[in-house]
């Protein structure tokens, strides 16, 4: 079903989309590794920015998941489009600075990268880990309107660290409910593209919710999936999925940004938008408008 698209809601989607990442991020830090059980004997419902956690951040404070989410942000905004090989070189400089969380497989992919000068890893077991879904944000801003151009923007994005089946599966679906969301389709809508992933690998199903929300990214989708369809609202998305625990900042900052489009910027609560890191917050805001602005959509292209 077509939707009748507004450019200044979408940008609003977008935003939100971003934001909600950032705070997803923030939010889920505080109890990363965590159990459900311990989160709940330790602190009730965990609802607030407070930082802390094992990266000892500072309320608001982002990890890995925003900041190469802003790297292929910033990538695409000073080449004026898709570069991989400048994503690259961005994830390069970021792994050179010392970042105080990288996961395994990014580094990994990073590495070789600068050692090798390879845009492309070789397919691997041990790559379906959640760490190319959490930054697929851009790429769904960047490629809206176009279905076409976002599955390769995602395979592209992804492979240079992940290189799996799995992992391109689940990059696709967030891409296109990011963007089903920001074009202003309903719940049901993308319940519907939610349901295409279980059909075409039953091992992403969600229902009834297994309770695991580790860093596999089969989990990783099931527990975000869980949460966003049981959710009322933006916060009781992100609540449910971060004190499911595990990996809850990459749990937390997918299922940001996707609530974030679907709910729009007047759902983001106001005690959040004021904790978020202050600089995170403006960058992230300005990249969603460039990335809307750069996007087949924006030019023009009807929805595809």
């Amino acid at each position: 079903m077509s939707v009748h698209v507004h450019l200044p809601d979408v940008r609003d989607r977008a935003r939100a989309a971003f934001l909600g990442l950032a705070i997803g991020d923030a939010l889920g830090a505080t109890v990363e590794f965590e159990t459900r059980s311990e989160i709940a004997a330790s602190r009730g419902v965990h609802r607030e920015l407070v930082g802390g956690g094992w990266l000892r951040l500072a309320p608001g404070a982002v990890t890995d998941d925003t900041q190469m989410s802003v790297c292929i942000g910033h990538a695409v905004d000073a080449a004026g489009g898709w570069s991989l090989p400048a994503v690259a070189d961005a994830f390069a400089t970021w792994l050179r600075s010392g970042p105080a969380d990288v996961g395994n497989t990014c580094r990994r992919g990073i590495r070789r990268y600068i050692l090798e000068g390879t845009l492309e890893g070789p397919p691997c077991d041990g790559d379906a880990g959640n760490g190319a879904a959490m930054r697929m944000l851009p790429v769904a801003l960047l490629s809206l309107a176009n279905g076409e151009l976002l599955d390769r923007l995602a395979r592209e994005q992804a492979h240079l660290t992940h290189h799996h089946p799995l992992s391109d599966s689940a990059c696709r679906t967030v891409g296109r409910l990011v963007q089903l969301a920001c074009l202003g389709h309903s719940p049901p809508r993308l319940r519907a593209e939610a349901d295409a992933l279980v059909e075409a690998d039953r091992r992403f199903r969600f229902e009834p919710y297994p309770g695991l929300a580790g860093g596999y990214v089969v989990e990783t989708m099931q527990t975000v999936l869980h949460h966003l369809f049981a959710a009322r609202s933006f916060e009781e998305c992100l609540v449910g999925v971060v004190n499911e625990g595990g990996d809850a900042d990459t749990n937390g900052a997918i299922a940001g940004a996707i609530a974030g489009a679907l709910h729009g910027t007047e759902a983001i609560p106001r005690r959040w938008l004021a904790r978020l890191d202050r600089p995170v917050a403006a960058e992230v805001r300005r990249l969603a408008d460039r990335l809307v602005d750069l996007s087949p959509l924006a030019r023009g292209e009807p929805p595809s």
